[in-house]
């Protein structure tokens, strides 16, 4: 970013830390093999509110899905056997999750029962799904991540329909993680972590990928997670391994950076608050949630639409 004048920086406040004894269960031994030794207890990721006002995210190696009530502390909604990535809310109330180890699942939020709901498609198995992003029609579009990268672009960007028409949309993408949609909704804002970018993928009238392209390339760190748009089509990026959010406007300039008080894994975002101006993010390292006022507010959310 450094072809662009100096972005302002802004300070995040703590808004939560998750408890001492929710890290103290056995992690997901198969994938915390493969992380390091800070990520192997906890990982924090999949942020997001329902329209009560409640926080919900997910631990990954401790297959567990949290929420903080407005004013509460944190408290367990489910521990199941399960690598939950990715939370996202219905405008019906239910909430899915994407799941690396088995699909796309359901939650039920006043029982605490999870279930599956997709575990292939007829393009196969998935790798293993990473985030989701809902559109204001309901269309579903999720990441199948797995363990792709520069070395095998064979990630994948699904769209589920409301009838439960499949499609995959791209299925060369370098590591596809967060995801957004534009403020027309005429396009999908995708991270690719290993490529240290975000793509741009349009939509043609039917649906369909057309002349995905680079929106912003990003350098350091390991690369960029969660998505989260404002209400002016700006875009807040997570980025991985360097400790910071950036935002973005609509044509790619930097406008802030947020640099995390803690650790330098910025996993995932989201907007809440006092009318949505409220920019809560998650940081790996030190199992802690984040916030920063904006003097924008989200986009609504299509749980909240």
């Amino acid at each position: 970013m450094s072809m662009f004048a100096v972005p302002r920086v802004l300070q995040a406040e703590l808004f939560a830390c998750l408890p001492e004894a929710f890290r103290s269960g056995q992690p997901d031994q198969g994938w915390a093999a493969r992380q390091s030794a800070t990520h192997r207890r906890s990982v924090l990721e999949g942020p997001s509110f329902d329209v009560a006002g409640n926080f919900y995210f997910v631990d990954v190696p401790q297959g567990c899905i949290y929420r903080i009530p407005p004013g509460g502390a944190v408290e367990l909604v489910v521990k199941y056997d399960g690598l939950p990535n990715g939370l996202k809310i219905h405008k019906d109330g239910r909430i899915f999750v994407t799941d690396q180890k088995r699909g796309l699942m359901l939650l039920d939020p006043v029982g605490g029962h999870i279930t599956s709901y997709l575990t292939e498609t007829r393009f196969g198995p998935f790798k293993g799904l990473n985030d989701l992003f809902f559109a204001r029609n309901g269309d579903l579009y999720f990441t199948d991540q797995g363990g792709t990268g520069l070395n095998d672009p064979s990630g994948r960007l699904f769209r589920l329909r409301p009838d439960g028409a499949v499609s995959c949309l791209v299925d060369n993408i370098p590591s596809p993680n967060g995801l957004v949609m534009n403020l027309e909704e005429t396009a999908v804002y995708l991270a690719v972590t290993r490529g240290n970018c975000i793509w741009r993928v349009p939509l043609t009238p039917d649906g369909d990928a057309a002349r995905v392209g680079v929106f912003v390339q990003l350098s350091g760190g390991i690369g960029p997670d969660g998505l989260a748009l404002d209400a002016l089509g700006r875009l807040a990026i997570a980025h991985a391994g360097l400790g910071t959010v950036w935002v973005v406007d609509a044509r790619g300039e930097p406008v802030y950076r947020i640099m995390s008080p803690t650790g330098w894994h910025v996993t995932n975002l989201a907007f809440g608050g006092q009318e949505g101006r409220s920019l809560f993010f998650t940081e790996a390292d030190s199992a802690s949630i984040w916030r920063v006022e904006l003097e924008t507010p989200g986009k609504p959310m299509y749980s909240h639409q």
